[in-house]
């Protein structure tokens, strides 16, 4: 696959790295010679020093014949320029644009279907979603997450004590009013998708899909949040600290953000009134532990410098037993974070290189242009994801009419962005991204396997 990417900060940096040891054809483009001397001098990447705004260095790069452009330069709008740029110089160029800007976020599905870009991700906005994630559900669930976020896959073991152990599957959504989808199940070695008259037993781990306010009601309601965080302190209030005070209070999570700049704390009062705003220097010690980090179940060092970060973690993990996080934004960063569990970190970087790898790795398994394909539960699933361009044999029906074939369900839609867990009632329509999952091989478009 041929990649451009242009921008070699950390973000850039990383995705040339790791997709170069893939054995791709990779051009790095960058006003500043010396990233651009060191990318190539360290990795198999090609080079190009200048403007990615520049037509002519583009196609030095060799934008007619790219696979993906990926544009990770600092500001926002210039990011979103170079993919128009890279799509019309080639229709067939997938692109990717890093956009930070909060002003943005609600426009991203408006932005993305209408410059024709395949992603727009934000690292502030997928580093809160990853912290709160961390925040909110059980330690025993780990979470898979496709396509910047939109869709996340929970997977839970039946302990020999819990509600779901000797229930049908159908139960959770009839009788407990859940609406969550068990996509599949590891049973000893086997994985299968179960059906509405499945008895789920003692060992069995589910793969579930749900919006995140489903998957609360399923995990209170299956006794899976007993030691649920109720609890929160934020210190900083920057994007993430925005992004995650908003997630957590509309999860129900008692939130109090520490912030010194007052203009802040006034904005963050008008935009998450449920959000306790604390006007002071979050490196008080004193100021903490009135504010009662001792009893707090969770506590997120979110400040611009990274040595505060990693200094107010240790103190919290002292003085209190609550679930910590640390936002680190060097991605070197050996000589102190090794007093950090990594599994407590967060490097925006690195987690917004990784939404961008994975999608290029998914670009490489899709064998037709309508989706992109994740192996999921160690190789013996797939998650399949369409885009619906047209009308055809499949849209306007409600999905109960619909024959699905072979061993695959339909997990989840997103339609503007926003995730829907459908029931027999939806159906599905022109613009949707419909997400399937499967044990089948070779399945390249959704009439593969549903039909009327």
């Amino acid at each position: 696959m041929n990649v451009i990417i242009v921008g070699c900060g950390n973000v850039g940096s990383t995705v040339a790295e790791t997709l170069s040891h893939d054995r791709h054809s990779i051009v790095v483009v960058d006003l500043d010679k010396s990233k651009v001397d060191l990318l190539t001098d360290e990795h198999d990447v090609l080079g190009v020093v200048g403007d990615g705004l520049n037509y002519q260095v583009l196609l030095k790069a060799g934008i007619e014949h790219t696979d993906l452009l990926v544009a990770t330069m600092n500001s926002d709008e210039q990011n979103l320029l170079c993919c128009v740029m890279a799509k019309r110089s080639d229709r067939y160029c997938r692109t990717i644009a890093r956009v930070r800007n909060p002003i943005y976020n609600t426009e991203i599905s408006y932005l993305r279907r209408e410059l024709g870009l395949a992603m727009i991700i934000n690292p502030e906005y997928i580093s809160a979603s990853d912290i709160a994630r961390k925040f909110q559900y059980p330690d025993s669930v780990t979470v898979e997450t496709f396509t910047r976020g939109r869709i996340e896959l929970l997977h839970v073991t039946v302990a020999h004590d819990s509600l779901l152990d000797g229930i049908s599957v159908g139960s959770i959504r009839n009788k407990w009013k859940c609406d969550v989808v068990i996509c599949a199940v590891r049973r000893g070695t086997e994985v299968f998708i179960p059906g509405q008259d499945s008895i789920l037993e003692t060992g069995d781990e589910l793969t579930i899909s749900a919006t995140p306010g489903d998957a609360a009601a399923f995990f209170k309601k299956a006794k899976l949040y007993e030691n649920r965080i109720r609890s929160c302190i934020i210190v900083g209030s920057g994007n993430v600290g925005y992004y995650l005070a908003k997630r957590l209070t509309d999860g129900g999570i008692r939130t109090k953000i520490v912030e010194s700049d007052v203009e802040r704390c006034d904005l963050i009062n008008e935009e998450i009134p449920r959000a306790i705003v604390i006007h002071g220097d979050g490196t008080d010690e004193r100021l903490l532990l009135r504010e009662g980090l001792g009893g707090v179940g969770a506590f997120a060092a979110l400040t611009g410098i990274d040595e505060e970060n990693v200094l107010l973690t240790n103190f919290a993990m002292r003085v209190s037993h609550a679930k910590t996080i640390t936002k680190l934004n060097r991605v070197n960063y050996s000589d102190i974070s090794h007093n950090v569990n990594p599994e407590n970190a967060v490097f925006p970087g690195i987690l917004t290189a990784e939404y961008i790898l994975k999608y290029a790795r998914a670009m490489l398994d899709a064998e037709s242009s309508f989706g992109n394909a994740y192996e999921i539960l160690d190789g013996d699933a797939t998650m399949l994801e369409f885009f619906v361009l047209e009308e055809n044999e499949v849209t306007g029906t409600a999905i109960s009419q619909l024959r699905m074939r072979g061993r695959t369900i339909l997990c989840a839609i997103t339609r503007d962005d926003r995730l829907m867990i459908p029931t027999g009632r939806d159906e599905i329509r022109v613009g949707d991204n419909v997400f399937l999952l499967t044990l089948e091989k070779d399945v390249n478009r959704i009439s593969d396997v549903m039909s009327k």
